[in-house]
């Protein structure tokens, strides 16, 4: 067997950085990956996947909690 390159785990916060740095659109995928020593496709699937998932930022609605009429509080 031939020994081949690892792959690489990155870590969210990486992910995040090189996937927000993206959608700012200050420089290119391929200027991005390369300066960050990743392959321009997985740059193209970060920043997709931040700007599918930035509506879920905002649905947790702020203020009182909903009362759960199914649990009971006299425990």
């Amino acid at each position: 067997m031939s020994e081949g390159k690892k792959r690489r785990v990155h870590t969210p916060e990486f992910k995040a950085k090189v996937g927000l740095e993206a959608v700012r659109g200050v420089k290119t995928v391929s200027e991005i990956a390369q300066t960050y020593g990743v392959h321009p496709v997985l740059v193209g699937q970060w920043k997709k996947e931040i700007l599918e998932k930035a509506g879920a930022l905002f649905e947790v609605k702020r203020g009182p909690r909903p009362v759960d009429e199914n649990s009971s509080e006299d425990r």
